[in-house]
C-alpha cells in the first residue's frame, strides 16, 4: 500500500534550520508531484512548497510567499525521499507539517485539493 512517512521534526530556536524528510513506499515519487503543507491549530492546511512531476511539467517548483528565500524542496531519487529544507525559521513557522503526492489524479501547483495521498504529519516548533 502506498505510504508517505515524515521525519525530522522537532524543536528549533528562531533563526535556526531544520530538514524534514518524506520517505515513500509502495510508489515511485519520481512520477508524481510532491508537496509540503502545514497546518496551524484550528486552521486549514496550506501549501508551503511543491514540486511538479518531472513527467508532466519538468519538475517546476511552486512556493508559497512565506517560503520564498527560506525553504527548499529536494528530491532524492535513489532514496525515494523528498526533503523540506527550512532555514531562518520564525515563530510563525510553528505548525504540523505534512508531505503529500498526487498518486491517483495528476496535479500541478500547490493547492491542497490537488493532492490525494498524505503522510501523518510531523510537529515543528520554533521557540526560544
Amino acid at each position: 500500500q502506498p505510504q508517505l512517512v515524515e521525519s525530522g521534526g522537532g524543536m528549533v530556536t528562531p533563526g535556526g534550520s531544520l530538514r524534514l524528510s518524506c520517505e515513500a513506499s509502495g510508489l515511485d515519487l519520481r512520477s508524481y508531484s510532491v508537496g509540503w503543507f502545514r497546518q496551524y491549530p484550528g486552521k486549514e492546511r496550506e501549501g508551503v512548497i511543491c514540486m511538479n512531476s518531472e513527467e508532466m511539467s519538468d519538475g517546476t517548483t511552486v512556493y508559497a510567499e512565506s517560503a520564498k528565500e527560506r525553504f527548499a524542496i529536494v528530491r532524492d531519487r535513489d532514496r525515494n525521499t523528498v526533503y523540506l529544507q527550512m532555514n531562518a525559521l520564525k515563530h510563525e513557522d510553528t505548525a504540523v507539517y505534512y508531505c503529500a503526492t498526487d498518486l491517483y489524479v495528476p496535479s500541478t501547483g500547490c493547492a491542497e485539493d490537488g493532492f490525494d495521498t498524505w503522510g501523518r504529519g510531523i510537529q515543528v516548533t520554533v521557540t526560544a
